[in-house]
């Protein structure tokens, strides 16, 4: 049995625009295909060439995709009501990244593709994302860390720019 021990960091950024203006913007910006048909559609490529013209229709313009979207503040309204802040997590990513990143580090495969959380606060919406390059750090792979930091990159200024409104 092997345990490693990982020290996560937290990239977060705070809106003061209204949730729905905020996650609108990010909804924009990342691709949303049809994930039954994605999956038929990957599993029927024959060669690499073939996924990627599978994959490249359903990114967005930040080259990422949304995978699954669960909607945490459902949950939290059943019992206050309206009155809960609203909460959404967001798994997003791009097939072809988690790729160069598996190949060099298998592990890499249980942090890809990545989360997103955006909820309200009293100071706002908060918009929230663990680096990807936190999660690979410990396994010391220098290609794979340059794959996680231009991920990081491409997830942080998605946040940035949907928190002032710039997407």
């Amino acid at each position: 049995m092997a345990i490693r021990q990982i020290q996560v960091q937290r990239f977060s950024v705070t809106s003061s625009d209204a949730f729905e203006n905020v996650l609108a913007r990010i909804d924009a910006a990342v691709g949303h295909p049809d994930m039954a048909a994605f999956r038929t559609n990957t599993s029927k490529a024959k060669t690499f060439a073939d996924l990627e013209k599978v994959i490249q229709p359903g990114l967005g313009s930040t080259g990422l995709m949304e995978f699954a979207r669960y909607d945490l503040g459902e949950i939290l309204r059943k019992q206050p009501g309206s009155a809960a802040p609203r909460c959404v997590r967001l798994v997003m990513g791009n097939p072809l990244i988690m790729k160069q990143m598996v190949e060099q580090v298998p592990d890499a495969g249980s942090y890809a593709p990545v989360t997103v959380l955006i909820d309200e606060r009293a100071d706002g919406v908060h918009l929230s994302y663990d680096r990807m390059a936190s999660f690979l750090a410990p396994y010391e792979n220098q290609q794979a860390s340059l794959v996680a930091s231009d991920l990081d990159a491409k997830v942080e200024a998605l946040l940035t720019a949907a928190a002032v409104g710039q997407v």
